[in-house]
């Protein structure tokens, strides 16, 4: 009988509604498998994966119960593994990203015995040492540093009074950013492919998933093994924000195609950095890369 293996947060949000429609129900929903469970833990990110990866055996299929984070973890893990084991994703968070990339937005959408499809990861080094894979975005600067507050202890017992949170989220991040915007100098300057960027960039990101942060748009990225698309930003701008956002949420996120970027700053910098949710602060880094590798991930997407 083969493996599936739940992935979920017991800490999250949302956990309730996995408890009630996945695990209460795991035996009905899934009695062509063995069912398996992993609980991600209050012990960081790197942590999770290295725990995750170790119970995961070739042919096993993970199906990640929760948002970006819990989906990022899952699939860092199957990747470090090296084993031949296939993710799939229910959304239980505030963006989904992931899922809204695979399509698996419900339960029906998700065959678990379909034939699987291979995405294609982003890869990030810093200072020439890998920090993780990324299946849909990365972002460096300011909007990296506004994630912490979704940490906060307060905004997390705020958003468990419902499960329809999003809109929570950008009011949150709205406010977080008419703040801080002129704050500080969030990017040192830096060149990009030995290039220069945007006059006090504030921001660099990379997509390749059909979405960053639910509403705006990327594209079909995730299936080419070499591909993706980035940009520098200067989004301490209001009105290039806007601007932005206009065209990220009618069209699409603004970029160039790429092979891959190196960001160098022209002095050791202390950035933030985060990918689908989860963040790192790197200090004293001369250079941060980003492209994709050898490496796919094996996924379960909507027929």
């Amino acid at each position: 009988m083969p493996r599936l293996i739940l992935v979920y947060n017991p800490n999250s949000s949302n956990y309730r509604r996995v408890k009630k429609e996945i695990l209460n129900k795991k035996i009905k929903l899934f009695s062509d498998y063995e069912v398996g469970e992993y609980n991600i833990q209050k012990i960081g990110f790197k942590n999770n994966v290295e725990n995750l990866k170790e119970v995961i055996k070739d042919q096993d299929l993970l199906l990640a119960l929760g948002g970006d984070a819990t989906a990022a973890i899952t699939a860092n893990a199957i990747l470090e593994s090296s084993k031949d084991a296939t993710l799939a994703v229910l959304p239980y968070g505030n963006f989904n990203d992931l899922a809204r990339t695979l399509g698996t937005m419900k339960i029906k959408d998700l065959n678990l015995k379909t034939k699987s499809t291979k995405l294609y990861p982003l890869e990030i080094y810093v200072d020439g040492k890998f920090w993780r894979y990324a299946t849909c975005y990365v972002t460096i600067g300011m909007t990296a540093e506004a994630v912490e507050l979704f940490d906060a202890p307060k905004f997390r017992k705020y958003m468990q009074k419902g499960h329809k949170s999003s809109w929570r989220s950008y009011i949150a991040l709205a406010k977080w950013y008419f703040k801080n915007r002129h704050k500080k100098v969030f990017l040192p300057e830096f060149t990009i492919n030995k290039k220069p960027t945007v006059k006090k960039a504030s921001d660099y990101a990379a997509v390749s998933g059909k979405s960053m942060c639910r509403v705006m748009k990327g594209g079909d990225d995730f299936k080419r093994p070499y591909v993706f698309r980035s940009k520098a930003l200067k989004t301490i701008s209001f009105p290039r924000l806007f601007i932005l956002m206009a065209r990220s949420i009618l069209h699409r996120t603004p970029g160039d195609d790429t092979k891959g970027d190196l960001l160098e700053f022209k002095n050791p910098a202390t950035v933030e950095l985060q990918a689908e949710g989860e963040y790192q602060i790197f200090a004293d880094i001369k250079t941060i890369e980003v492209k994709k590798g050898n490496k796919c991930l094996k996924v379960i997407t909507k027929n």
